[in-house]
């Protein structure tokens, strides 16, 4: 194995970790596995590394879901996920029915719903289809139509790259095109920890931005729209976006900044976007007292 490949080797291993950390150990394993086969074979190594540099200008499908996970592990680690079988099996249920309507039915691996252990008030959507609901965001849903319609509102970010989106804003794309190919070959262990740090970083940025700054407002009402949208096609009834978001109004913890409140324009202002969308698909479904009283049973256990 030449000096070449053995850069090559190290930077793809700094980028499997940068990606993956703990959370994808078993995907980098398998990842690295192959790589390993193709170190005798010198510069296609280095091609494969051309390959994933120029990729990033465009995810795939399997790139986001990776990166995705990465996201995901990092906001499991500061929200402990609520151990709530069934709780999590009816918000998965409901989340999977809007999915299948929205732009993106189909995404690699699937969609995946989890319930997060904290009274903090808020909802996230990782790229890749990861979306989690707090227990303090289900204990203010009126009925199913207005948690439908808040995963749906998730489902749309997903849908619509918002997440990565953030990600090329934080020059993610510029990282790898800063890196020549010839010169990885001179690259030593402190340049691959560099490198590793500053991805490590960019993911570190991303979760900021949901949990903490918030999507641009543009992408939020992009992904009200949405949910408005795909509410109706799955027979729900889009106003339940409004009666969760008439919960909010005059709330006094809206001081805290924190959770929905720091990361989401205003309820009034979502209330007056959201009817005049509703008005335009007219008409709509209505709200629908049996499924009402299902999500009345299945959120008993935390309200």
């Amino acid at each position: 194995m030449n000096a070449r490949a053995r850069s090559a080797f190290g930077f793809l291993l700094a980028v499997i970790l940068a990606f993956g950390g703990c959370s994808i150990i078993d995907k980098g394993a398998e990842i690295m596995g192959k790589a390993g086969d193709a170190i005798d074979k010198g510069d296609k190594v280095v091609k494969a590394y051309g390959k994933l540099r120029s990729a990033f200008g465009d995810f795939t499908e399997e790139e986001e879901y990776y990166i995705g996970r990465s996201v995901a592990a990092l906001i499991l680690g500061r929200y402990p996920a609520l151990d709530n079988a069934a709780l999590n099996q009816y918000v998965a249920k409901v989340g999977n029915a809007v999915a299948l309507f929205s732009d993106r039915p189909e995404i690699y691996a699937g969609w995946h719903f989890q319930v997060l252990n904290t009274d903090e008030v808020n909802a996230l959507a990782a790229p890749g289809g990861m979306i989690f609901i707090t227990k303090g965001l289900l204990k203010r849903c009126p009925d199913e139509e207005s948690l439908a319609l808040i995963l749906a509102h998730e489902v749309g970010h997903v849908a619509a790259k918002h997440g990565l989106q953030s990600i090329r804003k934080a020059n993610l794309t510029g990282a790898f095109t800063s890196i020549g190919i010839e010169a990885i070959k001179t690259y030593g262990p402190a340049q691959l920890s560099q490198i590793t740090a500053a991805f490590e970083g960019v993911l570190s940025d991303v979760v900021g931005t949901l949990i903490e700054r918030g999507y641009d407002r543009k992408f939020e009402y992009e992904a009200d729209e949405s949910a408005v949208l795909t509410g109706c096609r799955t027979g729900y009834d889009p106003a339940g976006i409004t009666r969760f978001l008439a919960t909010m109004v005059g709330d006094k913890t809206t001081a805290s900044g924190k959770g929905w409140f720091k990361t989401h324009p205003s309820p009034e202002q979502r209330i007056d976007r959201v009817d005049s969308e509703i008005i335009r698909l007219r008409p709509v479904p209505s709200i629908a007292a049996i499924r009402t009283q299902r999500f009345k049973a299945a959120v008993a256990s935390v309200r």
